[in-house]
């Protein structure tokens, strides 16, 4: 039995913050608070049904005890619809921009270094998929 490999570049960390995400396209509020957070994106709450995968968003939020702002654009990576077990609420899977995706800001090195650093003593959320049974 072939092992399944971890595709997610950095830990995700359980942490709560107040955020902006808002669409790219009309500028509507999509969730205003984090589930989980990694240098790569987070997991944002929200009450909207109306998101679906690859849209384009805008993110800005405040972390790290010196108070800095992070804002960049990104894109749902997954929608969460809140009807699963273990799922808790409505929520999506955002991915946050890098260098390669050209266009708007980004979430450049030093940042991405400067979460990494802030979290990393935060544990990690807990698992939402029940463990199989034999």
């Amino acid at each position: 039995m072939a092992s399944k490999t971890n595709r997610r570049r950095n830990m995700r960390r359980s942490v709560a913050l107040s955020c902006q995400v808002v669409r790219e396209d009309d500028f509507r509020l999509i969730g205003d608070e984090t589930l989980d957070v990694s240098p790569d994106g987070m997991l944002v709450r929200t009450s909207r049904e109306d998101v679906e995968p690859g849209q384009s968003l805008i993110v800005s939020f405040k972390a790290t005890e010196l108070g800095i702002w992070f804002d960049t654009e990104a894109t749902v990576a997954r929608v969460l619809s809140g009807r699963r077990w273990g799922d808790g609420a409505r929520a999506v899977g955002v991915r946050f921009a890098d260098d390669g995706d050209g266009g708007g800001p980004v979430l450049d090195p030093v940042r991405r270094m400067i979460l990494r650093g802030a979290f990393r003593r935060r544990p990690p959320p807990v698992p939402r998929v029940r463990a199989r049974t034999a």
